[in-house]
């Protein structure tokens, strides 16, 4: 089989991508805030950006609608069925469905390939989420299609290239992954739109992955916001170039 053309160094041992800062948790956790607020706390002492690299999100949706012809109608689609077919537990997608997850999964791996030039050219990269290898479901930024559930030649066959299209890019590791906690009731309490059950499993999920092995720091998402970004500004200080001098922009 070729090798994918988005990773030509896909043989190479896990290798970390310097100035790269990825933040995950599960829905309610804050991520979105915290992201923005630390570009905004970086910026005037280096160059940052933030990078989104999740999959069918308010963000991606847009982008979604802004597709020529079929932007609009596959947005709602989408979102219609994102619930149905991004379940493990539920029947495999039909083949339709399968291949537009596939995409999206191409387009992640996309996205992870420009944050990490971007990153080589000494940008910082604080990225809102990140795509891992060791449990299936978009829900969990793992594979979406799911050889767990795949049934028939095709299905099967597909959902394993995914998979490996995943392991490719859990060889590049974050320089340092914030991982945000929180307890299901109070991301339910900030989340009411969100199910209950849907926010229980995912918890239970982010706090089981390792990401190949990257350097994860823990931070409780229910202390007070201004502690938490500190705590987080610290700990992005404590891993990054010495000669930026950060320690000093956060004293």
């Amino acid at each position: 089989m070729k090798k994918n053309k988005l990773f030509a160094e896909q043989d190479t041992p896990a290798a970390d991508i310097t100035g790269l800062i990825a933040v995950v948790g599960s829905d309610g956790t804050g991520k979105s805030t915290l992201t923005a607020d630390l570009v905004k706390h970086l910026q005037p002492h280096r160059a940052t950006q933030r990078r989104y690299l999740g999959l069918i999100s308010g963000e991606d949706g847009d982008k979604i609608k802004r597709l020529p012809f079929i932007g609009v109608w596959l947005e709602r689609r989408l979102a219609a069925k994102s619930d149905k077919t991004q379940r493990m537990s539920n029947k495999p997608p039909a083949l339709w469905a399968a291949l537009i997850m596939y995409g999206f999964s191409l387009w992640r791996a996309s996205n992870l390939r420009k944050v990490r030039r971007l990153a080589q050219s000494g940008v910082l990269v604080i990225s809102d989420r990140y795509p891992q290898a060791e449990i299936s479901g978009f829900y969990y930024d793992g594979p979406g299609i799911g050889v767990e559930r795949a049934k028939g030649w095709l299905l099967t066959r597909l959902a394993a290239r995914e998979r490996r299209l995943y392991q490719q890019m859990a060889r590049y590791r974050p320089e340092l992954i914030i991982r945000l906690d929180i307890d299901v009731d109070t991301a339910f309490a900030r989340k009411p739109d969100h199910s209950y059950e849907e926010l229980k499993d995912k918890i239970s999920a982010m706090v089981r992955l390792q990401y190949n092995g990257s350097k994860i720091i823990e931070l409780d998402a229910r202390a007070p916001y201004d502690e938490v970004l500190n705590n987080a500004l610290n700990a992005i200080s404590a891993v990054t170039i010495p000669e930026q001098k950060m320690n000093s922009a956060f004293g």
